[in-house]
């Protein structure tokens, strides 16, 4: 890797910024768990509120849709206005509407405000990945990608266990109202340990901002709604459209005189062109696995949503614990090789976890692999982040962070739409329901 130029060094670094990550953390580990968490709760939101299967799909649906597609946005305005600021705005808006969420009377109600909700997370993710790169100097970034990393990979495998407890022992609501207290010590420690970084000048891309959003609003809905819709011209048509849209606005970027929404000059660097490739395959992957794994676990072993959602715990457990240790590597290493090992033993991994899950295997034969496949993420989260951050200049740590943010989100609706999407061709295979009945 190259070596740090002036433009790539920290700001702020008289005083430690650990104080301000683990202040970023909070919030940040809050919103990741809130894209998984409600999965487990849909049988007693379904019952409490009267929605159908299609309404409350579209309570995390709705979620993701609002969290993905303004993230290349979010990231800039982190550059324009200041991380901490629209840190703190998303913050508010992500604590208030969870209590919206709780007090919901209504299926379209809870929808609307999740929809909300996820705006304010996708305010929030880039100025932690932001906060990192301008506050950490590129030979110590790998531990503070470590903890970054740590806390992305466990939150997602976090979800549905917490969603499974607070839905069997408060009900569905209070996975919403969990966040508020939360939400607001995030907010205090925010204001008080995250430092006021220096922000820059230029005028705001309106057509960029436009274009972009347009794009990825087509793009991600047509991909979500796929398995609904049974992939017919409608959805094919939303999905070219959106990647047309796209196009045109790569062509805008381009064209841009001045600051462009995302300067295209940041994928002339190799590493992070390759990072964002990389954390798409690797949002695909996870996703694509966790559905599947949960189907087998309640409707082949017959466990309850907190059983099913126990099998996560070696997964979350091991990549919480050894993702610093990788991060400390990082610094010493080249992150390339870390990364490739991770891949490596991800694959093997869930090849390993596919031989084992059959309707009579043992439930630690389950729980080897996946605790490997926790491993495996800890091996790939921080050195893929690092590689991304490495050579960004302060003024531009908010627009990549957005770049490298929007393509994680893109891979994970990738994968959860082509895992179902696979699920149900499956399920509508002559023989698939008798097969399934002599097991």
């Amino acid at each position: 890797m190259t070596t740090p130029t002036e433009a790539t060094r920290p700001d702020g670094s008289e005083r430690s910024p650990w104080p301000a990550l683990w202040a970023l953390v909070i919030g940040f580990f809050m919103i990741l768990v809130d894209s998984t968490i409600v999965a487990v709760a849909n049988p007693a939101i379904m019952a409490d509120l009267g929605a159908d299967v299609n309404r409350v799909v579209w309570v995390t649906s709705a979620y993701l849709l609002t969290y993905a597609v303004p993230l290349l946005v979010t990231g800039r305005l982190g550059d324009r206005f200041g991380p901490k600021n629209i840190y703190m705005i998303g913050l508010v808006i992500f604590t208030a509407s969870s209590l919206w969420c709780g007090r919901a009377g209504d299926i379209e109600m809870l929808i609307v405000a999740r929809a909300v909700q996820g705006l304010g997370a996708a305010l929030m993710t880039p100025q932690t990945m932001a906060v990192i790169t301008r506050t950490f100097p590129p030979d110590r970034r790998g531990v503070a990608m470590g903890l970054w990393g740590a806390v992305a990979g466990v939150a997602t495998l976090v979800g549905p266990l917490a969603g499974g407890i607070l839905v069997d022992a408060l009900g569905w609501e209070w996975i919403f109202f969990v966040n508020v207290p939360v939400g607001i010590v995030a907010l205090v420690l925010a204001w008080r340990l995250v430092p006021a970084l220096p922000t820059s000048t230029h005028r705001f891309d309106i057509p960029g901002v436009l274009l972009s959003g347009v794009g990825m609003f087509l793009l991600v809905f047509g991909i979500q709604e796929g398995s609904t819709w049974d992939w017919d011209g409608r959805i094919v048509g939303l999905i070219a459209a959106g990647l047309l849209v796209l196009a045109v606005f790569v062509w805008n970027q381009s064209r841009t005189k001045g600051e462009p929404l995302v300067p295209l000059s940041l994928f002339r660097d190799r590493n992070f062109s390759l990072a964002n490739v990389a954390i798409t395959t690797m949002g695909f992957a996870v996703t694509s696995m966790v559905l599947p794994l949960m189907f087998y676990a309640q409707g082949v072993r017959g466990l309850s949503p907190t059983g099913a959602a126990l099998l996560m715990v070696p997964m979350a457990v091991v990549t919480g614990v050894c993702a610093p240790f990788v991060g400390r590597l990082v610094d010493r290493t080249h992150p390339r090789y870390i990364a490739g090992t991770g891949f490596t033993l991800f694959a093997i991994s869930l090849f390993w976890l596919g031989a084992v899950m059959t309707p009579d295997s043992p439930t630690w034969q389950l729980l080897i692999p996946l605790g490997f496949v926790g491993l495996a993420n800890a091996f790939i989260w921080s050195p893929l982040a690092a590689t991304a951050t490495h050579n960004l200049p302060p003024a531009r740590a908010g627009a990549g962070a957005g770049v490298y943010n929007t393509t994680r989100q893109v891979g994970a609706v990738l994968g959860s739409a082509a895992m179902g999407a696979l699920i149900t061709a499956r399920a509508r295979r002559p023989g698939a329901r008798r097969r399934g009945r002599r097991r």
